[in-house]
């Protein structure tokens, strides 16, 4: 499937600060909710949600201030996700590779590239990613390659899990040199030999775009290859900020399947027979699994929020110590956002009863959603790094998985 992307051009809104980054992901999330159930059913891909979203200037939020945009915290980046997240799971995923090539970008790129790329970022450019692939040993390894002719480079290979690319102006592309070191080259998503195939048949996060993309002797410039393996080489914060960020679009899908539970038990559900009451929402075993829910989603809210702070350490001082402490506290929020996004999806149809499973409530798509989007990696790897660094002293490892 061919999908047209619209041109870079057209007004887009200048975000100046923190304040002004999350009111506008709360007024958008208000008009994204309201198609997000009809989008997942249909799989309708949200081309003029995207529109909107990257013209209200949020997809500019986290280029540095001394390069136009907003420079937010982490703490707010986090949060915009998470309050898209909670209108659409898959809304709030698209951008995360965005968010991910400008930290690359940041920690990593040339002055005359920052200049470049972030310019047209601020002007509503949308990056996608074509990271990982199928067929590897592990899902760190990569075969496609960067070969270098004359002066500049071709580029030949197969992604998947190419979230965000289908909507993409720019992608950012994991590639292997002649020298066998990664580097990550931005590519033009209408260049010549590059295919953007709508693949993606995953049972949640349905219109995130996550399909493949075919790399056929494809022409970059050496001003579009960005160092990428050395910025997991030395400590820098890229990847506790994407991290933080599969955090947050767990925590805005655990908010929604709670608040769905929530208006689904005070308006269609009945009262247990054993529970002698006239209302489900007075069930007192109902009350007690509700307060539990809440309980854990506000603890994993607190921990994303540490975590943020965390990062915004490392993100200014960039030290071994600040990156695993910043890792570390990523991985903490995770394991609780992983678990409760999964709980409260589940959780939902257990509260509010067999009603709820008719396929027009369409009600299993926070579940769908959590299940799909918390496999990106194992939370049961981060239950590993927490108690290494606690009980051994041992730092985690530098690979953006963590």
């Amino acid at each position: 499937m061919t999908t047209h992307i619209k041109s870079a051009g057209g007004p887009v809104v200048r975000i100046l600060d923190d304040i002004q980054a999350l009111a506008a992901a709360r007024a958008l999330a208000a008009g994204f909710a309201k198609g997000a159930s009809l989008r997942d059913r249909e799989r309708q891909l949200p081309l003029a949600e995207l529109e909107q979203f990257s013209r209200s200037g949020l997809w500019g939020i986290s280029v540095p201030r001394a390069y136009g945009g907003a420079g937010v915290s982490h703490v707010t980046l986090a949060e915009v996700i998470a309050t898209i997240g909670s209108a659409d799971g898959s809304l709030g995923q698209i951008p995360q590779n965005h968010f991910y090539a400008v930290e690359v970008l940041r920690v990593n790129g040339s002055e005359a590239q920052k200049r470049f790329y972030f310019e047209r970022i601020l002007a509503g450019e949308r990056f996608g990613n074509a990271l990982a692939e199928l067929g590897t040993r592990t899902s760190q390894e990569r075969r496609t390659r960067l070969s270098k002719d004359g002066d500049g480079f071709r580029i030949n290979g197969r992604k998947f899990y190419a979230t965000g690319a289908l909507y993409a102006h720019r992608i950012p592309v994991s590639v292997i040199d002649d020298d066998g070191v990664q580097q990550l080259a931005i590519v033009k998503r209408d260049a010549a030999g590059v295919s953007v195939i709508d693949d993606w048949s995953g049972f949640g996060q349905r219109t995130t775009g996550s399909g493949s993309v075919v790399f056929e002797n494809v022409w970059v410039e050496a001003d579009e290859v960005v160092p990428f393996q050395s910025a997991f080489e030395r400590p820098t914060s890229l990847g506790p900020v994407a991290q933080l960020l599969h955090a947050a679009i767990d925590i805005g899908i655990a908010r929604t399947a709670l608040q769905d539970a929530a208006v689904f038990v005070r308006t269609r559900s009945r009262a247990w027979i054993d529970s002698k009451v006239e209302r489900a929402i007075d069930d007192p075993l109902t009350v007690r699994e509700f307060g539990d829910l809440s309980v854990r989603l506000s603890a994993a809210e607190a921990l994303l929020e540490l975590a943020g702070g965390a990062v915004d350490i490392a993100a200014q001082a960039a030290t071994a110590d600040t990156v695993a402490a910043a890792s570390i506290a990523v991985a903490e929020a995770r394991v609780l956002t992983t678990e409760v996004s999964l709980a409260a999806g589940s959780k939902l149809f257990e509260l509010a009863g067999t009603q709820a499973t008719l396929s027009e409530n369409n009600l299993d798509r926070h579940w769908r959603n959590a299940r799909t989007h918390t496999l990106h990696d194992p939370v049961r790897w981060k239950y590993h790094a927490v108690g290494n660094y606690y009980l051994n002293d041992k730092n985690p490892p530098r690979h953006g998985a963590i």
